[in-house]
């Protein structure tokens, strides 16, 4: 196993050195992760339930269907979410008025109250993670990230990618 830089903290295994960024990608969002549950604990929500909540107070209510397209997630995690929320009292289903089978799920008053909240929690964090950085890193580093995520959705879009890296590189040659 390698040594972790001064600044890293989980070695990268040897097994990993053909993806260090990839790696650097799994260490970041797993510590990120990690203290952004810490301060949404502190009122009252685990990790992307805040999503959903800034989706809702945007967007006004929505079909739950809605919610998963939205936040790119699965029905199964988002049922869990919704019912996490509605027995905070943070969100309450009601009737959609125009699809007898579905309900709209809407932010409470309490979520509401909740909202100033979860920005300075956002704030807090983005104040962290991006400490010491000068305006002009801030965006690059931003640009960076957009890029690596397009990667990975083209990836997801056309699975020869993942199989064929000359593919991906030429991808990403025609941007």
């Amino acid at each position: 196993m390698t040594q972790p830089t001064p600044e890293a903290s989980v070695p990268v295994p040897a097994a990993a050195s053909g993806g260090p960024i990839s790696h650097a990608i799994f260490r970041l969002a797993r510590l990120h992760r990690m203290y952004a549950g810490q301060l949404l604990r502190r009122i009252g929500l685990h990790p992307g339930q805040e999503l959903v909540m800034m989706h809702l107070w945007e967007l006004g209510p929505q079909r739950q269907t809605d919610l998963v397209r939205l936040l790119d997630s699965d029905a199964a995690t988002m049922t869990r979410t919704v019912q996490r929320l509605e027995q905070a009292g943070f969100v309450r289903r009601r009737p959609s008025p125009t699809d007898r089978r579905a309900s709209l799920i809407e932010p409470t008053a309490a979520s509401h109250a909740l909202r100033r909240e979860v920005e300075q929690a956002w704030t807090r964090l983005e104040d962290l993670v991006a400490a010491g950085l000068s305006s002009d890193e801030r965006t690059e580093a931003l640009h960076t990230l957009e890029r690596l995520e397009q990667n990975l959705v083209r990836a997801t879009d056309d699975p020869a990618q993942a199989d064929d890296p000359a593919a991906s590189a030429s991808a990403g040659e025609d941007r």
